[in-house]
């Protein structure tokens, strides 16, 4: 049948192959989007393709009846949008999965490309993921750590437990060098019948190193005893 031969399967084998390379890759990294629910978002998106393509050609009648192929891809582009968002999420001013978010909608346009029979700009696409994650991201990584920056972080913990000693050396195991330390004791929040929480400490670190401040604000984010972690400005007394 029209739109179900050969062609249409290597179409669809193509989109699992790439949109299956890019998720193990994802997986491999342990992100919450891995092999699986890639590979399913570039199949789902070559399939949609095909039916715009050849899932009306039964109905079409030469000058009464005009089906455009184009609409599913646009609603393709809107449609990944709903689960990009739903892995984008932040977390006490650390913003995570944007990485993850751009490469499902990647996924869902190598599909798409497969399925529309332009294959050498899905396998270009698909090594331009790579080339990205393996070649920029490091590439910035090295030349970002080339030049030391100033951050300033704000944290508050539970007092007694040993945190603070904790949080010095996760900076220094990050790669900051804290240069001055500010605790003041902090507002403890009231239990659900109104009794009083443990007794909080807000600290004010100033660092200077060549690391990254956000993958430190998410460090000190997994200590053991850490209520809130926040960044302020430079000139903030």
């Amino acid at each position: 049948m029209n739109g179900q031969g050969w062609l249409q399967v290597g179409e669809l084998a193509l989109a699992f192959a790439l949109s299956a390379a890019i998720g193990l890759e994802r997986e491999l990294r342990q992100k919450s989007a891995g092999l699986r629910t890639h590979t399913i978002v570039g199949l789902g998106s070559a399939l949609f393709l095909l039916i715009s393509k050849y899932g009306f050609q039964n109905v079409v009648v030469p000058g009464q009846v005009v089906v455009d192929p184009s609409r599913v891809a646009a609603q393709i582009v809107s449609g990944l949008g709903f689960i990009g968002a739903g892995l984008i999420f932040v977390q006490r001013g650390s913003v995570r999965g944007l990485t993850t978010a751009a490469t499902i909608w990647l996924t869902a346009a190598i599909g798409a490309a497969a399925a529309a029979g332009l294959p050498l700009l899905a396998v270009l696409c698909t090594a331009g993921h790579f080339t990205v994650l393996y070649g920029l991201t490091p590439l910035a990584r090295r030349l970002s750590g080339r030049q030391p920056a100033n951050a300033v972080l704000s944290c508050t913990y539970i007092d007694g437990r040993g945190v603070l000693r904790d949080l010095l050396r996760t900076c220094t195991a990050s790669g900051w060098a804290v240069t001055r330390v500010e605790t003041r004791p902090a507002t403890a929040a009231l239990g659900p019948e109104g009794e009083a929480g443990p007794p909080l400490v807000r600290v004010r670190l100033e660092l200077h190193g060549e690391g990254s401040e956000t993958g430190l604000i998410a460090a000190l984010d997994d200590v053991e005893g850490v209520v809130e972690v926040g960044s302020e400005d430079l000139d903030d007394d």
